[in-house]
């Protein structure tokens, strides 16, 4: 468990899924999603042909750093996921219609999932950032006919529009997938164990 003496830890997310792996693993964490351009960033990055990697790091460390202004002193945890297809990135479908779009492109095929993740601290002598690291995850999405898509959206609902790819592999989600390779936790998005050593390392957690 976290030490009651330790400084604050805040994720710099409105996640729901992130503020639930870290609380679940015990960690006492405030949340203040940034309010940083991704789109922006993202634009600028492509035109730079950076990788997907470099990508969801970018905009995590951008994230945490927009946030560390206003918490002087506390550590502040930064994510963000890439998912990529055949050398295209996609972003969260913004309505349901747009989530079939995403899902025809991607059935029957490979897409990556890179997340990204930060730890950043403010004091008075600046901006810190101990600690980053990107994990990768691999998923096959099987053959999907039309009909089952529009059923599975039913379904699922509202919820597709909260994940990148419009899947959530610990709900319907998984039915959507014939194999997968990679950390379950980097999936759900954020690279947990990872983030876990390093918070035990750095003193903000017991054992």
């Amino acid at each position: 468990m976290l030490r009651t003496e330790a400084p604050r830890l805040v994720l710099a997310s409105n996640s729901a899924a992130r503020q639930a792996m870290l609380r679940q693993a015990g960690l006492e964490i405030t949340v203040q999603p940034s309010n940083v351009d991704e789109d922006a960033i993202k634009t600028r990055m492509q035109a730079d042909n950076a990788s997907a990697e470099a990508m969801a790091t970018v905009l995590a460390l951008a994230k945490a750093r927009a946030v560390a202004r206003d918490y002087p002193d506390a550590w502040i945890i930064g994510a963000d996921q890439v998912l990529s297809c055949e050398g295209e990135l996609f972003d969260k479908a913004a309505d349901v219609a747009a989530a079939k779009i995403i899902l025809r492109h991607l059935q029957g095929r490979q897409h990556t999932l890179h997340t990204a993740v930060c730890v950043v601290r403010q004091d008075g002598a600046g901006d810190a950032l101990p600690w980053q690291h990107v994990s990768t995850a691999r998923l096959w999405m099987r053959p999907l006919s039309d009909d089952f898509i529009t059923g599975y959206l039913d379904q699922a609902g509202q919820s597709v529009l909260c994940s990148v790819g419009c899947y959530q592999i610990e709900g319907l989600g998984v039915q959507l997938f014939e194999r997968i390779e990679g950390d379950h936790f980097t999936i759900l998005g954020l690279p947990l164990m990872p983030l876990l050593h390093y918070l035990r390392a750095a003193g903000l957690l017991h054992g």
